[in-house]
């Protein structure tokens, strides 16, 4: 079962360092989802071998440029290569009309259907379900209305043991119920599901925290998660700046991820006044040692 994601965008406002804007591609049993969309995404969705053709949806975290900057030209790309599959992209109120207007002035008609879904930022709610995965929103605290996103994997069923299945002489009328846990009876005799199965993969999950400030209130949200990516655009020295533009430091995140009882932290968002990253680096994993840097191209398994 896969469950990944690759890091496409590191860097805030100013692409520098060679580190590009925010863009991340979540991995979930090949089902591709990407999380927003800064300038350059397309380029490194080729410069890492990620088919763009697989991307079904999309979501916009808020309307700063540097989350969504490269979404009109990816979606035009799909429109230049006769795209026939839906695309779901999900973002908060105004991005349907900026990319309105823009096709309005542009004279272009989409020949695939994109589906528009406009989210709420001010609570989390279920945005996107299916029978193995369920992404909601998570509220962020920044400037304007901006959401993370959290995806958790629903519980599985138990594992069939093909091989006891095949000496007891198993139906396979009988799988479903198996799955579920139950004991099945074969005339007079009662077979125990642990026989016939083993436990499912305990689910994972992944919260993507996007631009805010220090903010307490959606720590029950992300509790426990697998792995968490929290934005750090600077280092402490420098919380001064990041209240006044409503992003985070290093030792913030840190202790975000220490409140929640997050497993792994990846910090990213690095502003442009930063080269040498091993400093934020460190910082962090003062407050909470199982931090990464989430360095483009890197990628990370769930």
């Amino acid at each position: 079962m896969t469950f990944e994601v690759t890091i496409l965008g590191s860097n805030s406002a100013l692409p520098s360092h060679g580190r590009h804007p925010t863009s991340q591609v979540v991995n979930h049993n090949e089902n591709l989802y990407l999380l927003d969309c800064g300038e350059g995404t397309q380029i490194q969705l080729s410069t890492y071998k990620i088919k763009r053709s697989k991307i079904n949806h999309i979501f916009i975290s808020h309307l700063h440029g540097d989350h969504y900057y490269g979404l009109i030209g990816l979606l035009t790309s799909y429109h230049l290569l006769k795209r026939t599959e839906p695309v779901n992209l999900y973002g908060p109120k105004g991005l349907k009309e900026i990319l309105e207007v823009n096709f309005r002035y542009s004279d272009t008609r989409l020949v695939y259907t994109l589906n528009i879904h406009e989210i709420n930022c001010s609570d989390s709610e279920l945005i996107l379900e299916s029978d193995q995965l369920a992404i909601s929103t998570i509220p962020m605290k920044h400037r304007i209305p901006c959401c993370g996103f959290l995806f958790r994997q629903k519980p599985a069923g138990r594992k069939i043991i093909a091989e006891k299945i095949a000496f007891y002489e198993i139906p396979l009328s009988a799988i479903p119920d198996l799955r579920t846990g139950k004991d099945i009876s074969l005339g007079d005799r009662k077979i125990p599901n642990e026989e016939l199965t083993t436990d499912p993969p305990i689910p994972k999950s992944y919260a993507y925290c996007s631009d805010t400030l220090y903010n307490e209130t959606f720590l029950n949200i992300i509790h426990g998660v697998d792995m968490m990516y929290h934005e750090t655009t600077f280092m402490d020295d420098s919380k001064g700046r990041a209240e006044i533009t409503y992003h985070s430091t290093t030792l913030q995140a840190g202790m975000i991820a220490k409140k929640a009882a997050v497993k792994k932290l990846l910090i990213g968002h690095f502003s442009s006044k930063y080269d040498d990253l091993s400093l934020l680096l460190q910082e962090t994993k003062s407050i909470f040692e199982n931090t990464e840097l989430a360095e483009e191209g890197k990628i990370f398994k769930i």
